[in-house]
Order: C-alpha cells, then sequence, then structure tokens
C-alpha cells in the first residue's frame, strides 16, 4: 500500500511538549500529511487491517508497508534500521542486539506519556531490554505488541470423533496415547512445516513447559547470565519430541513443507492436531466454522500447571525514524480504541492488553476464539507464559533451531546432540 506523497519530517506537526514536571505530554500525528515507513510480517493480516482503520480515523496518516517473512525480518532487520529510511515501525523478532547496537528507540518517554508504565509489568516485561542489550525482562522500554498471543493445540473435531476423544487430554501421556490412536487409524497425527524454518519449535518449547520449569526457558531467552537451555528436564522434553519423530506422529515431508502448506492441509481435513497459535482463531472461525478446538499442551502430571509460548506480537520503532511521534500514537491507538482492540481480537485472535480497566471485545459464544482467549486466562493465573526460544538473539533461530531440528528429523541427530549444539551458538553468539 503506497502513499500518494512523501511529506519531510519538518512538515510533520508535533505536539509533544515538556510539561512543568519534566514529563511529555502525549503525541499525535499532527493534521499535516504523514506516511508511516512500516515493515511488516507477511501471512499477518493484523498490523494491515489495523492500519487500514488508523487511516480512517486519520485520514491525513497513510501506511507505506513492506512485508517480508519471520526469518528474512531476522536476517534483515539490523541493514534496514541502520538504512537511510529506517522504519516508523518495524516487526521485531527479536530486540536484543538491536538495542545493544543502538537501532531502536528507547520508548520509555512515550509510557509516561501516555501510561503504558502503568499497565501490568508482565505487559511489557518482554520488551524491556537493560542498558547493553541484556538481559531482557528488566531495564527501558523498547518495544509494544500489537496484541499477546499464545500458542497450544488445535485440533479438527470430526477426526477427533472417529478415534473416541471427547475432551483435551489431561496429560502429555493422553495426549500421545491419542497420537497413538490416529496413527493406528490411518489418521496423521500432527500437521506442522519446517521449512524454510522450522516449526517443531512449537511442539518442543510446549514440551519443556510440560516437563520443566517455564522460568528457567525464560531466564535463557532473556540472556540472564548462567542460563542453559541444555537441561535434564529440556533433555526429557526434546525426547519425547524425537519419539513422536519415529513414532510417525508427524508427516513424512515436514522438511519439505512450509507454514502454508501446513495451514492449508490442516484446513483440508488432513491431520488430527496442529500447534500454532491464536492468531489464527478468526481464520478457524471463518473456514472451520464450528470444526475446530483448542487446548493448552497438557502438564506431565495430571492437575500440574500449563505453560505455553505466550508473546506480543512486538513492533518497535526505528532510533532514527521520521515520524516516532505517530508511530507511538499508532501503537496507544491500538491498545485502546475501541475498534481497534475489536479488530485484534477478531482478526488477530488475541487479547489486545492495553489498559486493565478496558474490557475484552465480545466473541461467539463457542468459537475458536473464545477457547483461546479463555486459555489466555489459564496461562496468566499459572505465570506459565514463555517467550518464543527463536527470539533469545538475533540468529539463533536460523543458525541452531533450524539446521538441529532438521536433522533430528532425518534421522541425523538425537535430542542430546541437538541441545549440546544450540546452547555453544548461543554461548557463541552472545561473546560476540
Amino acid at each position: 500500500m503506497k502513499a500518494k506523497r512523501d511529506i519531510p519530517a519538518s512538515t510533520i506537526a508535533i505536539t509533544a511538549m515538556v510539561m512543568a514536571t519534566g514529563a511529555y505530554a502525549a503525541p499525535s500525528c499532527g493534521t499535516n500529511p504523514v506516511v508511516l515507513n512500516s515493515y511488516f510480517e507477511t501471512g499477518f493480516p493484523l498490523p494491515t487491517e489495523l492500519s487500514k482503520e488508523f487511516t480512517k480515523q486519520f485520514p491525513n496518516v497513510t501506511f507505506d508497508i513492506k512485508e517480508d517473512l519471520f526469518q528474512t525480518l531476522m536476517e534483515n532487520s539490523p541493514r534496514v534500521l541502520s538504512g537511510d529510511n529506517p522504519p516508523d515501525l518495524i516487526r521485531l523478532p527479536s530486540i536484543s542486539d538491536l538495542v545493544k547496537d543502538g537501532l531502536l528507540k528507547n520508548l520509555d518517554d512515550y509510557a509516561t506519556a501516555f501510561g503504558w508504565d502503568k499497565y501490568p509489568p508482565a505487559q511489557l516485561a518482554q520488551n524491556r531490554v537493560a542498558e547493553g542489550g541484556s538481559p531482557r525482562g528488566e531495564g527501558s522500554l523498547y518495544a509494544m505488541g500489537l496484541n499477546y498471543s499464545m500458542t497450544g493445540v488445535f485440533y479438527n473435531k470430526a477426526l477427533a470423533a472417529k478415534i473416541g476423544m471427547t475432551k483435551p487430554p489431561e496429560t502429555v501421556a493422553e495426549f500421545e496415547g491419542l497420537m497413538a490412536k490416529a496413527k493406528a487409524a490411518n489418521i496423521p497425527p500432527i500437521i506442522i512445516w519446517n521449512k524454510p524454518v522450522v516449526g517443531l519449535t512449537f511442539p518442543l518449547q510446549n514440551l519443556m513447559g510440560s516437563f520443566g520449569d517455564p522460568g528457567a526457558v525464560n531466564d535463557w531467552i532473556f540472556q540472564r547470565k548462567g542460563a542453559d537451555i541444555n537441561t535434564p528436564t529440556n533433555l526429557t522434553a526434546s525426547q519425547h519430541l524425537e519419539q513422536w519423530i519415529k513414532s510417525g506422529y508427524f508427516q513424512d515431508d515436514i522438511n519439505s513443507v512450509d507454514y502454508a502448506t501446513a495451514m492449508s492441509r490442516f484446513i483440508g481435513g488432513q491431520g488430527l492436531f496442529l500447534f500454532n497459535g491464536d492468531w489464527e482463531s478468526g481464520n478457524f472461525d471463518k473456514q472451520m466454522a464450528g470444526n475446530v478446538g483448542f487446548f493448552l499442551m497438557p502438564p506431565a502430571e495430571a492437575g500440574g500447571k500449563h505453560a505455553a509460548m505466550s508473546a506480543p506480537l512486538t513492533y518497535g520503532i526505528g532510533a532514527h525514524a521520521k515520524n516516532a511521534d505517530c508511530a507511538a500514537f499508532f501503537l496507544n491507538w491500538v491498545a485502546t480504541n475501541d475498534a481497534a482492540r475489536k479488530i485484534d481480537v477478531a482478526v488477530g485472535g488475541s487479547n489486545p492488553g492495553g489498559p486493565v480497566d478496558l474490557p475484552l471485545p465480545a466473541v461467539a459464544p463457542g468459537s475458536v476464539t473464545e477457547q483461546t482467549l479463555n486459555a489466555g486466562t489459564t496461562i496468566a493465573k499459572d505465570n506459565g507464559a514463555m517467550d518464543f526460544i527463536a527470539n533469545a538473539t538475533g540468529a539463533i533461530y536460523a543458525e541452531a533451531w533450524t539446521p538441529t531440528l532438521q536433522k533430528m528429523v532425518a534421522g541425523r541427530e538425537d535430542s542430546a546432540t541437538m541441545l549440546k549444539e544450540v546452547q555453544d551458538e548461543y554461548v557463541k553468539e552472545l561473546s560476540r
């Protein structure tokens, strides 16, 4: 979506002013034409739908949008942010290295001006980074979430009925029993993608949360001193995943299946379970209305706490962005505007976050979206939210998780070797 013309930053009306207390009054986009240079993630319509609604409400603001795949964003973000025209808004798979290199704008003043510092601390923790780029989870704020996503297991209700599944499993063992039944009935147990980057991190990390402490996983992702992914409980989780592969619970060609193909197969009824995120809830409510259920990855023991990969759909502002104030105004609007919050839930399928006194938009009873939103309440109660292990460093996804898990699928790497190689790469990257 291309704006008709670009307006120099000097013509943009900036309303921020220093108050007597030294705090900043909330900035806006002014009334002169503004073009927000935006770098979004391919395959996720939420930011674009939000941008359309924003332009409807603020006609002087348009968006010049470029999109790339997740792995391309990981690779290109440093170059794009250090260029002559850095994005006003950019999807950020990982932020630690970008903060270390001074490529992201510190949002602390905006947090004060808009009142983001009054949000629940857990909402902002994953986007806080200490001086120097690590650890994450503390320090200044460098990004905000367009919503707060969560992963779990979607299932095809019609196929579930064929194997006698009447309710979600309560333990990992029950879940594995259901997959064995599906395999025996010639129903592919799990649909997954593993190309060009791996989707196996989804079941792996959820297994890590079932068998171990999600806080320890976060410590590793947040680069806390001494954190290690190669632990006994993570080895147990990895061994379960390895056994799932050997048992044929994934389709044979997963190393050649991309995300879009996996989604198409699940929607087409070609598999029982799909590990994925609530951002697909609205899509499933439209394309598989009434035939999809959702559950959190069960704990190892009955009655145990639940954990899930759960993180903000993170967007930041380039350190030298031309329209930083307007970009910050947009991020605040996403969290607080009624229409924006409805889009967050209807399109993104996720909790919109924002001020605690704002109600969640209504959703259809019995819908997948209702199930994923309710599951988010469980994760909050169990304190089980984990950031994505792919976000631990800027290159860990491409350089470690992807090749090791692809080799595991091919039978050329076992669980212990995989975890050792990932940890070795992690240490190498942090020492640079």
